[in-house]
């Protein structure tokens, strides 16, 4: 066994220097005290964190936290810039309100700042739905808000009335209303798949049977032109789309039109004006007018 030179062994590692007097495996603990500036650092963080839970919100509780001596609240801040916010805006809101809708893009300032303004409410109460572009999601019924094709008119009153009152809900008695009988309680399965023949012919597609036509429009002016017409171009009155053009709610393809057709549909939107200022709702309306598929009043 090799000899360790103590002369060449650290003074430390000797035994000279003071220990805690702990030992783990034979590996000693030394006694060296934390530096002074960071022993008074930490007793001022304890002293700051003592003062910090007197003076301000700290515990939390059943209802509430903490208020603290000083009153503080990070709510009651917000509030007060939302407050002022809405003061500063306060007379161009009042110009909004009073204007006729057709009338807010005759005045640019008023336009500018419902854009901007209705950008906002679409991106904070719309968004999740019809998506941060307005595209929609065909999949879950939500529309497409880009295109020009509505269900109840696409002119900036119709979409003031729509986003208003909602669809199908039972927030509002002036809500948009239809409703698609669920035909396979109606119609048998030949029926069916020969009316979605039908729709898809008369679409643009190539049915899955072309045989099937012929029979499909017997069952369509039967039991669907009453709403979408004999031409399957849709009644805006009663919110029956068109059946004819490229675009659907929730698909074209066979199988999710024989769903349509078989179970029906029944999207629902809630009512804003229990949520939305009218200012605010004219806002949404002016910015969703203006992203492309808006049309002129009638």
């Amino acid at each position: 066994m090799t000899k360790i030179n103590e002369d060449k062994v650290p003074e430390h590692q000797t035994g000279d220097i003071d220990t805690t007097g702990h030992s783990w495996d034979g590996i000693e603990e030394f006694n060296n005290p934390m530096p002074r500036w960071w022993l008074w650092c930490f007793y001022l963080c304890i002293i700051w964190g003592v003062g910090y839970v007197i003076l301000y919100p700290a515990w939390p509780g059943i209802n509430a936290a903490t208020p603290g001596i000083l009153g503080f609240s990070t709510r009651a801040e917000v509030a007060a810039d939302i407050a002022a916010v809405e003061e500063a805006n306060g007379p161009i809101n009042a110009r909004l309100t009073e204007v006729a809708l057709t009338e807010i893009a005759d005045d640019q300032e008023l336009l500018t700042y419902s854009r901007q303004a209705g950008a906002a409410v679409y991106r904070s109460w719309c968004s999740q739905c019809h998506g941060a572009g307005a595209a929609g999601v065909q999949a879950s019924g939500y529309p497409n808000l880009l295109d020009d094709d509505w269900l109840w008119g696409g002119d900036i009153e119709a979409i003031h009335e729509t986003i208003t009152h909602g669809i199908r809900n039972e927030d509002s008695d002036d809500a948009r209303y239809s409703e698609m009988p669920a035909f396979g309680d109606i119609l048998e399965a030949e029926e069916i798949t020969s009316v979605v023949a039908y729709v898809q012919n008369i679409s643009g597609q190539t049915p899955s049977d072309a045989g099937l036509v012929g029979a499909g429009e017997e069952v369509y002016l039967d039991n669907c032109a009453a709403c979408h017409g004999d031409d399957g171009k849709g009644d805006r009155f009663q919110g029956a789309p068109n059946l004819t053009d490229a675009i659907w709610l929730y698909g074209g393809d066979a199988e999710t039109l024989t769903e349509t057709v078989t179970y029906s549909r029944f999207g629902v939107m809630p009512a804003w004006n229990e949520r939305l200022s009218e200012a605010e709702l004219r806002a949404v309306a002016t910015y969703i007018h203006g992203l492309g598929g808006g049309e002129a009043s009638e």
